[in-house]
């Protein structure tokens, strides 16, 4: 019988267990979690991020993403109510797992969950949005809406079928159509450029036109406050002309009145002075019917006496008294 080495004996279980080991220690990254099936049955045991063992050959272990996760579907297809096939390039759902979840959803659709719940969905409610609308609409009229009714409409149905799964938004590339067709509608939109700028165009006259409208009556104002101005200062002028005139007129008239009066006055001494002589004749004459010798008398009319009788000086002293009785009766003759 050989003999058997010692040294063997030890290593063999050493290098079993070493290979066992290496098949039953397995790690789980951040942001996932891992679910484990044997003999094709799903474990209950879920694994947070770290080292967990198994046992080998016969557990085998599945990781599944539990964070923030973007599915993109390519090339999706869809036929319009008018028969026109089209097809989306790239349809892209931002999506989450509640890790709390995931050993629901993996026992209900595996692990490739978003396969059935995001990929085949997304096609079965693209078909049914393009079914019921031409191509004008999903090309052009509807397209800004399909990403945000996709959305309602795969999270109304996850809400039911796989609880714990959310999606956050999805994006929606430009459809592909016949080449002819774009053609058409690049020359449309051609069009409608021309159309928007003529109608910018148009509103920008419209709004100078405006302008001018508003800017219009401000310079009539203007000019109406200068004609105002203009009015107010020349009948100021006519005031001014017509006061000097009722003033010249009146100077006139104090003057007239001046020379009327000096005349009256004139008129009135002039006739009286007649009066005098008229009754100085008269006078002179009933003195000579009343006295004869009054005829050899010289009488001077008033107007020719002086006005100041000049009387010589009476001596009274008692030399002087002879001559003063003289000179008194020489004055009576």
């Amino acid at each position: 019988m050989p003999e058997i080495n010692p040294v063997a004996l030890i290593s063999l279980p050493v290098v079993l267990g070493a290979i066992l080991l290496n098949f039953s220690l397995h790690c789980v990254d951040e942001g996932h979690v891992a679910v484990y099936f044997r003999g094709g049955a799903l474990l209950s045991t879920v694994s947070e991020p770290g080292y967990h063992l198994m046992i080998p050959f016969i557990t085998s272990v599945k990781s599944v993403q539990v964070t923030l996760q973007t599915d993109e579907v390519k090339n999706v297809p869809c036929g319009t109510s008018g028969g026109v096939m089209i097809y989306f390039d790239r349809i892209e759902v931002v999506n989450i797992l509640s890790a709390s979840s995931v050993y629901d959803i993996v026992r209900n659709y595996t692990v490739d969950y978003d396969k059935t719940l995001i990929f085949n969905k997304v096609h079965h409610e693209v078909n049914q949005f393009c079914s019921v609308h031409t191509l004008q609409e999903v090309y052009i009229d509807l397209f800004d809406q399909i990403d945000e009714n996709l959305k309602k409409a795969l999270q109304s149905d996850l809400t039911v079928m796989a609880p714990g799964l959310y999606v956050q938004g999805v994006r929606v590339t430009k459809p592909k159509i016949p080449e002819s067709i774009r053609q058409n509608y690049e020359l449309m939109e051609a069009e409608k450029t021309k159309l928007l700028i003529a109608t910018q165009h148009q509103r920008v006259v419209e709004k100078e036109a405006e302008t001018e409208r508003k800017k219009a009556p401000h310079d009539f104002s203007e000019a109406q406050k200068i004609a105002e101005v203009a009015k107010i200062t020349y009948e100021q002028q006519i005031l001014e002309k017509e006061s000097q005139k009722r003033m010249s007129e009146l100077e006139d008239q104090s003057h007239v009145a001046r020379m009327k009066a000096r005349a009256d006055a004139d008129h009135y001494s002039a006739l009286k002075q007649f009066e005098a002589n008229s009754f100085t004749c008269e006078w002179n004459n009933h003195q000579k019917r009343m006295n004869p010798y009054a005829s050899s008398v010289e009488i001077s009319s008033i107007s020719e006496r002086p006005m100041y009788q000049h009387w010589p000086l009476i001596d009274l002293s008692a030399d002087g008294v002879a001559n003063n009785r003289g000179m008194i009766d020489n004055s009576r003759i």
